[in-house]
């Protein structure tokens, strides 16, 4: 019997350098950072084209090769090799490294030798590979490889940025040039090549030095016969042969490097999936990509547990008649159970379509709650409701908004995975279910398992729909049971127990209450910012002569620096920039009144943007819901959106006006406002232990004028507001992490001045120095900074050889144990107050939180009894050194309420 031949081998080679500076130039810079500022365009460029290959081609066997910073041998050849050429951008250098990051963890080799390029080495390797029957596949953007192209070896060329590659086998490269591989080195001398500083023959394209070499057999009977080539260009040719001869000895690939490397030894290692997250995380890689390179690493390695819906059994029961009791006291207690919903969600209210549960054997049941008999119904509230059954959910907030509304009761809560994942990983972008399995359980769920809330039936088929509910009940069981493990390793399951889970049900009662809005007061305000807004316009207008449009920055650029010409602001790609903070320094400098307009025009449209984004934002009782985001602020603070009341200016009246349509609600008496004064510093100060900053809180004086006194060597009778508003910089400045350059930017001081006064500031206040210092210090052995309260933030760009990455790194280091603390006792406060209310027995009820503030909407008569509970359990949050202050104040509107 015949037997076949085995199939070769694939060696593929990519050319590091090459493919990374075309990803960078392909992907905009501007739209590719970490929140650290790290660019990552040309990585994610790299690492998508490279998933690419990997997936199409299937090789046996990889390796990168990147070019050496050292002179080579062309160099000596040829001083003026690659002469000319354009600065690497400071955007690209740091990308490199990362790359290499890449290639490490996912087990890929990666080489570079000293005096070769890139192409010498994919050369040899190349050379070697077909010495043992390997086909090889060239990943490059240097036309040079095309020498090396035969029967064994192929070219993959970019020819859209890195998503489309052209395969050049001897074929294709013979129809494009008109010369088969062998002679494209000497076409390549003829014509020359730009990017290397090679110039060729001049009035010799592609088309004449193919004709001339399939005429004359090659190159050197070319030269041989020289005399022979008529015209211009043969008086060209011969004028410059001896750069011709130049450029073909340049071009020549070495096909002989000292590589230890063996072609047969470059198969892809044992690639480790939480080494890989864990870049994937630190780049801030999300969503498809990741998927991608998940799915192309198990294909590799033959690794089918990977795929969609593996390892996620479940024996699903679709209740349409009955039976929901009985499977609830059959499996319901067994061990936590997994519970998952589909529906529609937010401001305030929602609605479910179905319920999936799960338990940690498999067990599953499906269910519309709308079609639940009598029976069922009571049976699946009341085990909702119980305390002592214990559940699971994903991101369950949402979903509690929509149980409320059907009057149904969550409790017995023991994990909730989005709130697990955050603590485990603050710093991520997303905390998607499908993203969270593959990284903590290494499987997936189906694209249509995948669903945040708004999976529907309609037009799907319901089986399907029903089974990917219950395998994301599933998901979230095996997901908690994971998580559980990793938060008590790292500390944090008390955490997610006293302080994240409990906030859950508040905060979902806060969204559902709302808060009354004055439509009139809005309206009318908005009104307003319009006609300040056209009349500062018609300002603009008259002070050049013409109008243009304010919010287009190219025309604001044209008018400012073109027309006027006013200095120039920073470089960007897209011109000088002409943000706020330039555009104030840019007046400082010329005091145009153009400027003053420009910037006050901003200010207004901004206010008015904000007031008519709010309006159709109220529901039919006149109440805005807003939602509260527990996993967006990576130091552990709340955030809000539909709308941000976070963003709801105080600073200036203007946009305290906007508060003034935040009122009270029909029912109730007044709003009361309370918030902690000078959290931070406070927190500075205890976690420092700087007696002197401590004794200035203590003193119940003006904290920056007594702090001022300190720093000045003055009474503090003498301190002017200017000493004062310096000093007030620096203090908070240190709590936030802000530099030198940036305290001098804030008070319009030079560099040299603010460390001037941050070293006289930490001359007296030498505990902070000392604090300051430590932080980081131990954040950098560490990998972490911790709050009070033991909430993690993971910083590796601490240790990073990019200074940009390390720097910013440092001050997050410097602000997340403050901001984190300060985040983690204002949510203390709210379960102590929210237990306090419901034990005292009153209906006055907590509405929003804003930053370190509680506003709470005041039933008639409580207002003395509720003040005093609020300054209670505010105050006894936590026990700082540098006490807790809680301010109030009360009124009609939270205008009237500030303090």
């Amino acid at each position: 019997m015949a037997t076949s031949e085995p199939t070769p081998q694939t060696l593929l080679l990519l050319d590091g350098h090459s493919l990374a500076y075309r990803a960078f130039y392909a992907l905009p810079v501007e739209n590719f950072s970490t929140t650290t500022g790290q660019h990552t365009n040309a990585v994610f460029g790299f690492t998508s084209m490279l998933v690419n290959v990997l997936r199409d081609e299937k090789p046996s066997h990889v390796a990168v090769c990147f070019d050496r910073s050292e002179p080579t041998f062309r160099h000596t050849a040829y001083s003026e090799y690659k002469a000319g050429r354009v600065k690497t951008p400071d955007e690209f250098r740091s990308q490199v490294q990362l790359i290499c990051e890449m290639l490490d963890a996912l087990k890929i080799t990666h080489l570079s030798v000293s005096g070769f390029e890139a192409d010498d080495l994919i050369a040899t390797l190349a050379t070697r590979a077909s010495a043992q029957d390997m086909r090889t596949l060239i990943v490059t953007g240097d036309r040079d490889a095309f020498q090396l192209v035969d029967e064994n070896v192929t070219v993959l060329y970019p020819v859209k940025g890195v998503s489309v590659l052209a395969r050049m086998d001897p074929e294709a490269v013979t129809a494009k040039y008109g010369v088969p591989p062998a002679r494209y080195r000497e076409l390549a001398a003829l014509v020359g090549e730009t990017s290397d500083n090679l110039p060729g023959v001049p009035g010799v394209g592609p088309k004449t030095a193919a004709k001339w070499l399939l005429a004359h057999d090659g190159l050197d009977n070319l030269v041989a016969q020289v005399d022979k080539i008529k015209g211009k260009a043969g008086d060209n040719l011969r004028e410059h042969l001896g750069q011709v001869l130049r450029n073909q000895q340049i071009n020549k690939l070495d096909c002989d490097v000292p590589l230890e490397a063996d072609p047969a030894a470059l198969n892809i290692g044992e690639w480790d999936r939480q080494e890989i997250q864990s870049l994937l995380d630190t780049l801030e890689f999300r969503g498809e990509l990741r998927e991608r390179l998940f799915n192309t690493l198990s294909e590799h390695a033959g690794d089918e547990a990977a795929e969609s819906g593996e390892g996620f059994t479940v024996e699903l029961t679709r209740i349409t008649e009955g039976g929901l009791s009985a499977w609830l006291d059959a499996h319901g207690r067994e061990g936590r159970t997994g519970v998952a919903v589909s529906g529609r969600w937010g401001r305030g209210t929602g609605e479910l379509t179905a319920v999936a549960l799960a338990s940690p054997a498999g067990a599953a049941v499906h269910f519309d709650p709308a079609l639940l008999s009598p029976e069922d119904e009571r049976a699946f509230t009341g085990w909702l409701a119980d305390p002592s059954a214990p559940k699971a959910m994903h991101d369950a907030k949402g979903p509690t908004l929509a149980l409320a509304a059907r009057g149904l009761t969550l409790a017995g809560l023991t994990s909730d995975t989005a709130l697990a994942c955050y603590l485990v990983a603050p710093d991520q972008r997303s905390y998607e279910l499908g993203e969270q399995v593959l990284r903590f359980l290494h499987k997936e769920l189906r694209e249509e398992a995948e669903q945040t809330g708004q999976l529907t039936l309609d037009g799907a088929d319901e089986d399907t729909a029903a089974q990917d509910l219950a395998v994301r009940a599933r998901a979230v069981v095996d997901l908690a049971a994971e998580l559980d493990a990793e938060l008590e390793r790292r500390g944090a399951d008390r955490l997610l127990h006293e302080l994240e889970l409990p906030l859950i049900d508040i905060l979902s009662r806060m969204e559902r209450a709302g808060i009354a809005i004055d439509h009139d007061h809005l309206a009318g305000l908005s009104a307003s910012l319009g006609g300040q807004a056209k009349e500062v316009e018609q300002g603009a207008f008259d002070a050049v002569g013409h109008e243009f449009n304010l919010g287009s920055p190219k025309q604001v650029q044209q008018v400012l620096f073109d027309e006027l010409g006013l200095p120039k602001t920073k470089r960007t790609k897209t011109g000088y920039t002409t943000d706020s903070e330039a555009l104030t320094g840019l007046l400082e400098k010329s005091a145009h009144p153009v400027l003053e307009r420009i910037l006050r025009w901003r200010e207004v449209a901004k206010l008015k943007s904000m007031v008519d984004s709010l309006i159709p934002l109220a529901d039919e009782t006149g109440r805005i819901h807003t939602t509260f985001n527990q996993t967006v602020a990576a130091t552990g603070r709340l955030s809000s959106t539909d709308p941000n009341v976070q963003n709801i200016p105080a600073r200036t009246e203007e946009g305290r006006q906007i508060r003034a349509a935040f009122t009270v609600g029909e029912g109730y008496d007044c709003l009361l406002t309370a918030d902690y004064s000078q959290i931070e510093l406070r927190i500075m100060a205890h976690l420092s232990g700087d007696e002197a900053l401590i004794e200035a809180f203590v003193s119940g004086a003006d904290f920056h004028t007594i702090t001022a006194a300190k720093v000045f060597g003055l009474e503090p009778e003498q301190i002017t507001h200017e000493l004062r508003s310096k000093i007030k910089a620096m203090n908070y400045g240190l709590a936030y992490g802000l530099s030198e350059y940036g305290l001098s930017q804030q008070l319009r001081i030079t560099p040299a001045e603010a460390r001037a006064l941050k070293e006289g500031y930490f001359e007296v206040f030498g505990g902070v120095r000392d604090y300051l210092a430590s932080v980081v210090a131990e954040a950098r052995g560490d990998g972490y900074t911790s709050t009070i309260l033991g909430r993690r933030r993971y910083l590796p760009d601490l240790n990073s050889d990019n200074r940009q990455r390390r720097e910013m790194a440092e001050r997050m280091a410097l602000n997340a144990p403050i901001q984190g603390s300060a985040a983690d006792i204002i949510k203390v406060a709210m379960i102590r107050i929210d237990s306090a209310l419901r034990e005292a027995g009153l209906k006055s009820r907590m509405l929003l939180q804003v930053h370190d503030e509680l506003i709470f909407e005041v039933c008639s008569e409580e207002l003395e009894v509720l003040k005093e509970l609020v300054r209670t359990e505010m105050d006894g949050a936590y026990r700082l050194r540098a006490p807790l202050a809680v301010a109030m104040g009360t009124g009609r509107t939270w205008y009237d309420a500030a303090h």
